[in-house]
């Protein structure tokens, strides 16, 4: 019995010695190896977009740091034989362990990442909460800088690379993985 009010108290002290980034975060989606397949005579790829999301970062240590976070991804589904167009989402959800040039607390802190995510690949007229999705599982790796502006506001630049399968596995002739290339910056507070 006296042991659960410690073990109630152990995840503060764990965190006592950590910093906590929140931010959110726009910037582009280049897409390549991107025809995703045909259907009969219909060939069909996906086009670059834009992307909104947010991160979550706990700086578990002096020089490394765990993310979490949610991106919100914007592109086409083109029909390449009949040359038409449909917007599209890809909702994408990670993890990934930070390794940084500079300790904890320094103004300017370039970093190297690496981790796994999921995309979940919605298709005109469907919505990711009503199943119509297609989700792959992937990996990640990038780097970026981040920057203190205040002792509480920061700003950030990343670019990260994704790699999983391609979407919709009723699609014929999909070979490789498909590339998701994010350049963005983000804004957020250090805690």
């Amino acid at each position: 019995m006296l042991l659960l009010p410690l073990l109630a108290f152990l995840p503060l002290a764990i965190l006592s010695g950590q910093t906590a980034e929140f931010s959110i975060h726009g910037g582009v989606s280049r897409l390549s190896n991107s025809n995703i397949g045909d259907l009969g005579p219909e060939n069909y790829s996906l086009q670059d977009g834009w992307r909104i999301g947010f991160r979550t970062t706990l700086n578990t240590y002096r020089f490394f740091g765990h993310e979490f976070g949610y991106a919100y991804n914007r592109t086409q589904l083109r029909n390449e034989t009949r040359r038409a167009e449909f917007g599209m989402a890809i909702h994408q959800g990670f993890y990934n362990f930070l390794a940084y040039a500079t300790r904890d607390g320094a103004t300017v802190r370039p970093f190297a990442t690496g981790g796994v995510h999921f995309n979940n690949y919605t298709p005109p007229g469907t919505s990711v909460t009503s199943g119509g999705g297609s989700t792959k599982l992937g990996f990640n790796y990038g780097g970026g800088l981040k920057v203190r502006i205040t002792p509480i506001l920061a700003i950030r630049f990343d670019g990260r690379y994704y790699q999983n399968g391609k979407p919709f596995d009723f699609l014929q002739n999909r070979r490789g993985l498909i590339r998701q290339l994010e350049v963005s910056i983000g804004f957020g507070f250090v805690i």
